[in-house]
């Protein structure tokens, strides 16, 4: 899978009439490509592709709600397909993927989120007040993004850094690699690594998650969705899943692992996706 000039992935040669068509979205400061081991899995079925780094683009700045990153999502699916396709997403991109979907859903076949519990009632009337108050920076990631690290002197220094980190030793090193690789790619002759995520942006994503999504599915989703959730999540702790599990009926999964459980088990996300989407494609 290649990276084309406008930020997003292709393979050679366009294999739409061959292969269903994954459009995967990602989690908030990780780059598509760091998914590579769990698209691996999933290409013996699927052509997948994804916008390398959302929020980027300077025609779709991050705002309350998310509107312009919507927009950017619908941009690259209306100028790369002709049929409907599937959309999956983690975290960020969970929600993106179906706020997209709602938005355009004659373009999209089904949805499969990631670990992106939806916020509905009280939850997300208190969301609103947090974010009004900054009382919100401090119960999401978003105090420890204004300040995230940011270079290192080579990508052995790179990778011990976050090898070291309790979260990210969970991860499968497969994909702690390709982060390394492609979420903080060289950026000068001395070896020197940096983020490819622009943590300001980063941090933006964090302050302005939408708190009307929940009301959007009130009487339900145009299209098919379906929910994998990790069993040691913070974020479904904290988000419930009562406005998820409505949504989704029974195309819902559980994934032993924390909220980044992709990162942590990917070749059992994938199975779990790929069953999700039979499931949504009419095999049960």
């Amino acid at each position: 899978m290649d990276t084309a000039r406008d930020g997003t992935h292709t393979n050679h040669g366009d294999r739409d009439d061959l292969k269903n068509i994954i459009h995967f979205s990602h989690a908030n400061g990780f780059p598509a490509s760091t998914y590579r081991t769990l698209f691996a899995e999933l290409e013996d079925r699927y052509e997948v592709r994804a916008i390398e780094c959302i929020g980027h683009d300077s025609r779709f700045p991050v705002t309350q709600d998310w509107p312009h990153l919507v927009e950017q999502l619908l941009d690259d699916i209306g100028r790369r397909y002709e049929t409907p396709v599937w959309l999956v997403g983690h975290s960020l991109g969970g929600y993106l993927s179906l706020m997209a979907a709602l938005r355009q859903p004659q373009w999209v076949r089904g949805v499969v989120m990631l670990d992106s519990p939806v916020i509905a009632g009280w939850r997300s009337s208190m969301l609103r007040v947090s974010q009004w108050t900054g009382l919100d920076e401090r119960l999401s990631p978003a105090a420890a993004t204004r300040n995230r690290r940011t270079t290192w002197p080579s990508r052995d220094d790179a990778w011990r850094h976050f090898h070291r980190k309790p979260a990210f030793a969970r991860w499968d090193e497969r994909v702690l690699s390709d982060y390394v690789d492609f979420g903080m790619p060289q950026t000068a002759p001395d070896g020197t690594r940096s983020l490819a995520f622009d943590r300001r942006i980063e941090y933006l994503i964090y302050r302005t998650l939408p708190h009307t999504l929940g009301a959007r599915l009130a009487h339900g989703a145009p299209m098919p969705v379906g929910f994998v959730a990790g069993t040691q999540s913070r974020e479904v702790r904290q988000v419930g899943l009562t406005a998820t599990r409505r949504a989704c009926g029974e195309r819902f999964e559980w994934i032993e692992g924390s909220h980044l459980y992709p990162m942590e088990r990917p070749i059992e996300t994938a199975r779990a996706v790929q069953r999700l989407l039979y499931s949504m494609d009419g095999g049960g």
